[in-house]
């Protein structure tokens, strides 16, 4: 069996070829405490990272529209400048969907932005940066809806930039409510200890209200995310600091029940959607596997490795994901080559590959439509682990999804028109907000629950 540090010299030596050649979240991610729109979204926030020497040089959320009706469809049609590079990551909408918070992962700033006035056209509603004085977290990475609130996962702390970390909760107002910290072999703050790790590491969050049931996965920590990708490869020490659990929350007291051994870092958490299906599915970015995890017949939840992406050995380095609606579905990002994988996950212990297709030299996110008929995808990994010169591609593809390919609709280049980095994506739709769209002679109202 492959142990952890050879697959991690492996990747380590893929990275280091390529660079020499020259070199999230979504509808159906969202929150089950928010409204979604059920059918035609009407447009795709990117939070996209400020590059030096491109445009404004400051992180942005982009507005394209891509309401196929629309006759601004396949354009930007507004840019909202934040000042600085923060290190723009992820976003998410409050309970409500009248706010859009984002952060960034290095000044640990959190811009929220009004998206529902007009929705063409986002505006700043408000700033926080005292978000480290009053939690003690830094690098705010997961925005999560729960009730009237907005649970924020980080990925480090202020005392050495290390991995322990914590999930931080705030009004949907914007003030400072309490931190949650991970458990650690040395603080299991009650949690039973399933394996061989307790790290305290921290990355995503998820919920099934309907068990009680929160999530957590893990990552690194500043010292590591904020290092030049190759620099990071080749040393030993950093390569250390990855975290290798998941977490199972009680929901209600945000009191930590159980840590999973997850070895190679498991990243983005999607959970099922149906009410009688009571599991979540994360990928571990360097081991290149699929987990599922389970609540089993007893009412216990366990945690297992169900599937390969890719080859392992050749560390792909899967990343984003995204379950369908109907939770028949998994797509898979990886990273390294640049490609989408979507597998059939009607069996959950036995996810199989039926399609995949690459997007670019190189991929991150994806965002589907709760249809399942429109899929969105973006580039930019983090800033320093971007792949270098002509690999280092920025872009926003719009394809629709027939249930059999992928079909390539429009293409923005995000290099091209001096925008940045396009990282995470989140919709938008006027009837959200009970408004009409301009362009409908008809009047008609879109989106809705």
């Amino acid at each position: 069996m492959r142990t952890l540090s050879s697959l991690l010299i492996k990747f380590a030596a893929l990275y280091l070829i390529m660079v020499g050649a020259a070199a999230q979240a979504d509808e159906t991610c969202m929150s089950p405490y928010m409204a979604k729109i059920i059918g035609q979204e009407d447009f795709v926030y990117v939070w996209t990272l400020g590059e030096e020497g491109l445009g404004d040089e400051q992180d942005k959320l982009v507005t394209i529209d891509v309401n196929p009706i629309s006759p601004d469809y396949g354009e930007v049609v507004n840019t909202l400048s934040v000042g600085g590079r923060n290190e723009a990551h992820h976003s998410g909408f409050s309970d409500d969907r009248r706010f859009l918070w984002a952060g960034g992962l290095d000044t640990n700033k959190i811009f929220i932005f009004d998206v529902h006035s007009d929705p063409a056209k986002p505006t700043l509603h408000m700033t926080i940066d005292d978000f480290v004085a009053k939690s003690g977290v830094v690098g705010p990475h997961t925005f999560y809806a729960l009730a009237g609130r907005m649970m924020i996962t980080g990925l480090s702390n202020n005392k050495d930039h290390g991995g322990r970390t914590a999930m931080v909760e705030y009004s949907n107002q914007g003030n400072y409510i309490a931190t949650h910290w991970h458990p650690t072999d040395e603080d299991l703050r009650g949690a039973e200890k399933s394996g061989k790790y307790a790290d305290g590491y921290g990355y995503d969050v998820r919920v099934l209200p309907r068990r009680n049931a929160m999530f957590t996965s893990s990552f690194t920590g500043w010292t590591n995310y904020m290092m030049d990708f190759g620099t990071m490869l080749s040393d030993p020490e950093a390569m250390k600091r990855f975290g290798n659990t998941a977490v199972l929350w009680d929901l209600h007291t945000r009191k930590p029940k159980k840590v999973f051994d997850m070895p190679g870092a498991p990243l983005e958490i999607r959970c099922a959607w149906n009410p009688n299906n009571n599991y979540c599915f994360t990928t571990t970015a360097l081991t290149s596997q699929i987990w599922l995890m389970y609540e089993d017949a007893t009412g216990e939840w366990q945690a297992k490795a169900v599937a390969d992406i890719g080859d392992p050995s050749k560390i792909p380095l899967p990343v984003d994901i995204s379950i369908t609606s109907d939770d028949k579905g998994l797509w898979v990002q990886t990273f390294m080559d640049g490609k989408t994988r979507y597998f059939d996950i009607s069996d959950p212990f036995k996810p199989k590959q039926v399609y995949e297709k690459e997007i670019g030299s190189q991929v991150n996110m994806i965002s589907q439509s709760w249809d399942g008929k429109r899929a969105y995808f973006t580039s930019s990994l983090l800033g320093n682990w971007d792949k270098k010169d002509e690999q280092d591609e920025q872009f926003f593809k719009a394809y629709t999804w027939d249930g059999d390919n992928l079909n390539l609709e429009f293409t923005i280049d995000f290099k091209a028109k001096q925008l940045g980095r396009a990282h995470q994506m989140r919709f938008g739709a006027y009837g959200l907000y009970g408004l009409k769209r301009p362009y409908d002679a008809k009047n008609l109202v879109a989106g809705g629950k």
